[in-house]
């Protein structure tokens, strides 16, 4: 399909969800609205009688829900009298800008952005205890830039970078890339010998998937460039000289121009639009795709769906987009919580942090989650990548997430790859100067005094 009819179809899918939630989603905001405002359940019109604590928990962590579920149940169990709700949104960072607008506010949340930090959205968490017993690097990089204080609180470290069939690679002699041609070579290896398998899948359907492709690709070469302090300061205050998206050959038309030479070459899933997060996992699982782009998070999944994958998954850096530059690999921050300055319970929001940070139940995590625990006195056996990890960060520049505007999210920027994809831009260069347009909108907007 020509590029320009799929941006037409996705504009008309795009219309048809948006006019079924007008017509079907005000029930379900009236209702959560209203669930808001109540006072504890149960015993709110019972006098003499201690009312019950019901804890809001917003959370965009798709992988964690059930883990998150059992926790509550034994947080519940042995606090009674706390009820704690557990929200899940795909598009969470969205989401909680309506939240915050309606005074539908969650007592607790995963989502921390700059804006909200600015406007004083959450509870300082600075001198909070369980500092002491987490990794200083951690620390420094769940630290507003701005103030030198924290609100949130991290549980975890995780990276993200290049999975890849280590079985098929060793098969056709394949070795990791370290530039953007032995990358597009791979893949191109994989295509020829390999017809029935997809050199690199791309779950589209799920937007937040291509917004990594930004976030480590395209944002990675400024990252790499800037170093991570002076990286965050620029995207927080949108340096734009600095950030440079609209410049002729820079970093976001080069991310653009090799998105669209992978789909040209016949390199990605042709269903690359409407393929989701669970189809990217299952195909990679099932031996059926060569490489996907994703973060430490999906282990587990893909270890539930074939145990037989550890015999064969691999990790490397992400490669260079642009020429000259370097591999990267995110290594981060992972499970950050934060908690609400307009909490009505913040005593018993801490209560149920405090219970989560227990080391048991942050091995019990790590292990679940499959990646690494910020907590010093944690030791877990998180995954089977350890080694691998390890030598990606050896030979990758790391870098940190986007300190993104919460006018323009991950989602968002996902969003615009879907339309370059679907045909809506004529060329790279006018992807990247939509971009930064998009980006200085979505900034002055979460700034607007």
């Amino acid at each position: 399909m020509a590029r320009g009819k799929k941006w037409f179809a996705l504009a008309l899918s795009a219309v048809v969800i948006a006019t079924l939630a007008a017509c079907g989603g005000g029930n379900n905001a009236s209702s959560g609205g209203g669930q808001g405002t109540q006072p504890g359940t149960g015993a709110s019109g019972t006098s003499g009688k201690k009312e019950e604590v019901k804890l809001k928990f917003l959370t965009g962590k798709v992988e964690t829900v059930d883990w998150m579920n059992d926790l509550i149940k034994k947080f519940e169990a042995a606090n009674p009298g706390i009820k704690v709700e557990q929200e899940y949104q795909k598009d969470a960072s969205n989401v909680i800008k309506v939240k915050f607008a309606s005074g539908d506010v969650p007592d607790i949340t995963t989502v921390v952005t700059q804006d909200f930090i600015d406007q004083g959205k959450y509870v300082d968490l600075t001198n909070d205890p369980v500092w002491s017993r987490i990794e200083p690097s951690i620390k420094e990089l769940s630290t507003d830039i701005k103030t030198g204080k924290t609100y949130k609180i991290a549980t975890n470290m995780t990276m993200a970078g290049i999975f890849y069939n280590k079985k098929l690679f060793n098969e056709l002699g394949l070795k990791e890339a370290t530039t953007w041609d032995e990358f597009h070579a791979n893949l191109m290896a994989i295509k020829e010998k390999k017809p029935g398998v997809v050199p690199m899948f791309l779950a589209g359907k799920d937007s937040w998937t291509l917004g990594h492709l930004i976030e480590f690709m395209a944002h990675g070469v400024i990252k790499q460039q800037l170093g991570i302090k002076d990286a965050r300061a620029a995207f927080i205050n949108n340096d734009t000289a600095k950030l440079a998206f609209d410049a002729p050959g820079g970093s976001m038309e080069t991310f653009a121009k090799r998105m669209l030479q992978l789909e040209d070459d016949g390199l990605v899933n042709k269903d690359l639009l409407t393929a989701t997060y669970d189809n990217q996992k299952q195909e990679f699982a099932a031996g059926r795709v060569g490489v996907i782009s994703q973060g430490m998070w999906v282990l587990a999944d893909l270890l539930k769906l074939d145990p037989a994958v550890k015999d064969w998954i691999g990790f490397s850096p992400f490669p260079p987009i642009v020429d000259g530059t370097k591999p990267v690999v995110l290594s981060a921050e992972d499970s950050a919580y934060a908690i609400t300055a307009d909490s009505k319970h913040p005593e018993e929001a801490k209560k149920f942090l405090q219970f989560l940070f227990q080391a048991d139940n942050q091995k019990a995590y790590s292990e679940f989650l499959k990646t690494p625990s910020a907590f010093k006195d944690v030791s877990a056996d998180w995954g089977v990548l350890k080694e691998d990890a390890s030598k990606a960060l050896g030979k990758a520049v790391p870098i940190a997430f986007t300190d993104t505007p919460s006018g323009f999210s991950g989602d968002d920027a996902g969003r615009m790859v879907q339309e370059l994809f679907a045909g809506k831009y004529k060329a790279p260069a006018d992807f990247a100067k939509a971009y930064a347009e998009t980006w200085t909108k979505g900034w002055s907007a979460a700034n607007k005094k």
